[in-house]
């Protein structure tokens, strides 16, 4: 039985960064300089003016910017190698590397916030409650800046191309498409926000009432729900690191709709995540009258975030 497979005439690229990329890289960077230096003046600060507080929140934010500092070195390696040709697929999976990496180190962090806070819910220690309000606060209002700096803009649609022959590149307009990279280090910039505003509420409350116990045990509420957005960002970009499509993922159901039917049937579809916003497809297909690539090209353009496509077209016995 003859086989026709469709392949590539000229040598293309296989870009698949997200759509903002260089925004979220140099959001990223600034976001690593404003924690950094929050880090350094709380750890000198902390140390001149013999300040615990100061000193343990200090060291507690670089865990932080060293994680910020694994977003930045994978938008900064995927974007100078995009075009290596040692990455089959291109780069655009390192974002989701690094955001597993990041996804592990911020259930190390909820850990170690759980532990301390048992340890000092049997071991209670003396506060400063005015000078830790203080760092609290103050921690705060940089996260805060820091999260407005790592926000994710949604709805954004532009212009596309796409390449001739049997792989099929295009950039249509999308909708919102998560970066797991980005979100990663939002993630932490949102966990520390979060320490610091139930730490403010339990610091508060334990000034006025004496209620020494609350701020361990809001301590152990913060590291559950930081284990959750962990777990979360885990599944996530753990799914696209090993190629899983989700129950919900609708690509397959578009790819086939579109052209099976009047005597095409697809016989194997796989389809995977290259990058934000982009995915690739192998069809395998038969067909009782086989048509030319460029008709099967033509009924996949309008299907969102296709951006590498290879076909197999076979005669199909009637």
């Amino acid at each position: 039985m003859s086989e026709q497979f469709v392949r590539l005439g000229t040598p293309h690229p296989h870009v698949f960064l997200g759509q903002n990329h260089a925004r979220n890289e140099r959001r990223t960077w600034l976001t690593i300089v404003l924690t950094a230096a929050m880090t350094v003046a709380e750890i000198v600060a902390g140390t001149v003016y013999g300040s615990m507080a100061l000193t343990a929140d200090g060291w507690h934010m670089s865990t932080h910017a060293a994680a910020l500092l694994i977003a930045a070195l994978a938008y900064l390696y995927a974007r100078r190698h995009a075009h290596n040709p040692n990455f089959t697929f291109g780069t655009g999976k390192l974002g989701d590397l690094a955001g597993f990496a990041n996804a592990v180190v911020l259930a190390l962090i909820a850990v170690l916030i759980g532990w301390e806070s048992l340890v000092r819910l049997y071991s209670p220690v003396a506060i400063d409650f005015s000078q830790a309000i203080g760092v609290a606060v103050l921690g705060l209002a940089v996260n805060m800046i820091s999260a407005w700096l790592l926000r994710e803009d949604h709805g954004h649609n532009h212009g596309g191309h796409r390449h001739d022959g049997g792989h099929h590149h295009a950039h249509h307009g999308y909708s919102h498409v998560a970066d797991n990279n980005l979100r990663a280090a939002y993630l932490h910039v949102l966990a520390d926000a979060l320490t610091s505003v139930l730490a403010i509420v339990a610091l508060v409350l334990g000034s006025l009432y004496g209620w020494i116990w609350l701020d361990p045990v809001i301590g152990v509420v913060g590291a559950v729900v930081i284990a959750r957005w962990s777990w979360g960002l885990i599944r996530q970009s753990g799914a696209v690191l090993i190629d899983y499509a989700p129950p919900g993922e609708n690509l397959p159901a578009q790819i086939r709709s579109a052209i099976e039917g009047e005597g095409d049937e697809i016989t194997d579809l796989h389809v995977w995540q290259l990058g934000p916003g982009h995915h690739a497809a192998i069809i395998s297909l038969q067909s009782l009258k086989p048509q030319s690539p460029a008709c099967y090209r033509a009924k996949l353009a309008h299907i969102d975030n296709l951006s590498h496509v290879t076909i197999e077209v076979e005669p199909r016995a009637v």
